[in-house]
């Protein structure tokens, strides 16, 4: 790193006025900056012996920190035991057809809880005189820089040092941290075209070493005259900070997103600021900063983290930062230390071989000797023939379900612990498990799916189900839980104690996004309670937007990304990942070994949201008779003498809407008009041995066929 003259003392470097600091003061509901004298009360003469001193001590401490070699916290998946296929009996496969954060002190060996003088102050959200924002919008113009937050102050000058500077002086940016155990995230500044012009920052990312190594130079070079530091790779988004007890100034960080640069760079780059380009895109294609703070402003808002790399990696920064897995606690030293928290998803493989995922070696160990594994999964491709009477209706109506997932994961017990095996066990509802059952007795509806498999077929014999299914099929079909011979089932406690378990460990996870996700169609025009015509009509052109209309227009792409929040984080339990890390030893490592690959989870979930479509379909057929002829995921076709889903409604009962059934409207388990299928294409399509869902993006909501239909067709596996 290039070292240059530094200017200041201890207590005024990186200030850009030597002898003065940035002071914050309250003017009304805005703070503003303002010039102090330095509380050192410097002179030339000391500022020049204080630069010395401290840069000489900088070079001594670079040079400690290299003699230490890093530890690691983390141990290496070939390190972590995993459960021997052997452990539990073999299961022949069937033929196919949280709590706030209240602290606690250290277990055993630690000391008494320390003095209230000694406790430090664990608010999670800064005081309520101090605003701070999660990003700002720099620009330039004739009249010099621009904020698009005018409480934010501009930089002192055009250079490129004094812009550094101005990151360092500690800006009101930040992400707030959502629990008392959590962590803080940087705030985020995006560059327009011309603020990277003034700036004498290249127009475009360069493409070739020579170039990269140039800007790189040129960027540490300013940064190292204010004590501060740029991260290691140069891209469109890169880190500008200044280390604990470095020269210049306190600690800080920005993240710096120069918005022109979004979609270049290496492939690695461009798959890591995806969803930075997404939020920044106008609706020509174009980025721009402006955009981009202000949406990043409104993820933050409504979610509560800022945006990562892509959705289901920020799907899990949510689940982490609603509930921590670590904790802060001080030693009998008085030395500040992070631990597991009580009911922390472990580290680790911690596979089960019935469900670890479909590229685990355990899973195709237990499938090379022809045994069981759990099977849950979303109802794919069932369909049924159409009776005399479906068949002689005009149309094939297709409704979808809103946000099904987010309809169960609220409230329901989820496995915190890794399962273990467990004979003859002892059913209950409020287990979160897997349990050996056979369904292959049991009536069900005819007309209907079967509601234990994904493919709506009948069992062929016992199955590792869900406990959502076990329960289901026990209240409902009259299922002997005394039967179940054997279960995996989550350890109670792991090796230090700590409880585990089962708990509803998504529940402030849904919270955020279901609110998110309500706001945002909120501003589309679509609610809870609106009546089935109203909010009919307003789904038909609820994507119909004035591109000057920005609000609708963030709306509308921040719909989008909430949508592929939580279905991104519920696939991200079973993270199979075979693009990001080909090699199986490397992806057992870095993606099984981490605490969120869970995929056991996964299945507790895609269960309670199947089971809840089946509830919601079985309730409907036993209320009006109707039923659907072919389901694909949360996709149902039902036949009608309309080109509308209104005559599929249960109409109210005792002047009050019936529970549990059909309903029409945005919250997450109601549905929405998907399409309308002319009878003729339907039977046509079902007599080539095709499934009629494929039709559904072939035709519109009036039953009018589709221009780009080619295009926009799904296809059937």
């Amino acid at each position: 790193m290039t070292e240059v003259p530094l200017a200041g003392c201890a207590g005024c470097i990186g200030s850009g006025r030597p002898g003065y600091v940035v002071d914050w003061c309250e003017d009304g509901a805005e703070m503003k900056p303002r010039w102090k004298r330095c509380p050192k009360l410097c002179t030339p003469a000391s500022r020049e012996e204080t630069i010395e001193r401290l840069t000489r001590q900088r070079d001594e401490q670079r040079a400690r920190q290299q003699e230490q070699s890093p530890t690691g916290q983390a141990a290496p998946a070939a390190d972590t035991p995993r459960p021997a296929p052997s452990a539990t009996p073999a299961h022949p496969a069937s033929t196919r057809p949280v709590p706030a954060y209240r602290g606690r002190p250290e277990r055993a060996t630690a000391p008494a809880a320390r003095s209230a003088s000694a406790r430090r102050s664990t608010s999670a959200t800064p005081p309520a005189a101090v605003r701070r924002w999660p990003a700002v919008a720099l620009d330039y113009a004739d009249d010099g820089w621009n904020l698009d937050i005018r409480e934010v102050p501009a930089p002192a000058g055009r250079k490129l040092t004094d812009w550094v500077s101005w990151l360092g002086t500690g800006l009101p940016l930040r992400v707030d941290r959502l629990h008392e155990a959590g962590r803080s995230g940087d705030g985020m500044v995006c560059l327009t075209e011309s603020a990277v012009k003034a700036l004498g920052l290249p127009a475009a990312l360069p493409t070739t070493d020579k170039a990269l190594a140039a800007l790189k130079k040129k960027l540490d070079t300013a940064a190292a005259g204010v004590g501060m530091e740029v991260s290691e790779e140069i891209g469109p988004v890169f880190h500008v900070f200044r280390r604990s007890g470095s020269a210049g100034g306190p600690k800080a960080s920005v993240r710096v997103i120069v918005t022109p640069w979004l979609g270049q760079g290496s492939e690695k780059q461009k798959t890591t600021t995806g969803m930075t380009a997404t939020l920044a895109a106008l609706p020509d294609g174009r980025p721009d900063a402006v955009t981009l703070a202000r949406r990043i402003r409104a993820f933050v808002s409504d979610v509560g983290i800022a945006p990562g790399v892509t959705p289901a990696t920020s799907s899990m920064a949510l689940l982490e930062a609603v509930r921590p897995r670590f904790e802060p606690y001080e030693d009998e030293e008085g030395h500040w230390k992070r631990r597991l928290r009580d009911g922390a998803l472990p580290s680790g493989d911690t596979s089960v071989a019935q469900a670890a995922g479909a590229r685990h070696p355990l899973t195709r160990e237990l499938l090379n000797r022809r045994e069981a594994v759990c099977e849950e999964e979303d109802f794919k491709w069932w369909a049924r023939p159409l009776t005399e009477a479906e068949a002689a209706l005009k149309w094939a109506v297709a409704v979808d379900v809103c946000a099904s997932y987010l309809s169960v994961t609220q409230t329901l017990p989820l496995p915190v612990g890794p399962l273990q095996h467990v004979t003859e066990p002892a059913w209950t509802p409020k287990t979160a498990g897997l349990w050996w059952c056979d369904f292959t007795t049991l009536e069900t509806d005819p007309l209907l799916p079967h509601p234990a498999t994904f493919h709506g077929m009948p069992p062929t014999g016992p199955g590792w189900y869900a406990t959502p299914t076990v329960s289901y099929m026990t209240s409902e079909y009259g299922f002997d839980a005394a039967s179940i011979t054997d279960a995996l089932l989550p350890a109670l406690q792991d090796d230090e104690g700590r409880p585990q378990g089962t708990a509803p460990i998504l529940k402030e996870w849904t919270i955020r996004i279901r609110e998110a996700y309500k706001r945002v169609y909120g501003v589309l025009g679509l609610a809870d309670g609106q009546d089935p015509e109203e909010f009919l009509a307003a789904y038909a052109t609820h994507t119909d937007i004035d591109p000057d209309d920005t609000d609708r227009v963030d709306a509308l792409v921040l719909a989008t990304l909430y949508k592929q929040l939580y279905k991104g984080g519920i696939g991200k339990w079973t993270d199979s990942a075979r693009k990001a890390h080909p090699d199986e030893n490397d992806w057992l490592e870095k993606v099984v070994a981490h605490w969120s690959y869970r995929p056991e989870l996964r299945f507790q979930i895609i269960s309670a949201a199947r089971i809840a479509g089946h509830r919601r379909m079985r309730k409907t057929y036993q209320k009006t008779g109707r039923a659907p002829f072919a389901v694909n995921v949360d996709s149902y076709l039902y036949a009608a003498e309309e080109p509308s889903p209104l005559e599929l409604l249960t109409p109210p009962e005792k002047g009050k809407p019936v529970a549990g059934v059909l309903r029409l409207g945005i919250a997450p388990g109601s549905s929405k008009h998907e399409s309308s299928i002319p009878m003729p294409a339907i039977l046509e399509i079902m007599e080539t041995g095709q499934h009629p869902s494929r039709l559904v993006h072939f035709y519109a909501t009036d039953g009018t066929a589709l221009p780009d239909a080619e295009e926009n067709g799904d296809t059937q596996p």
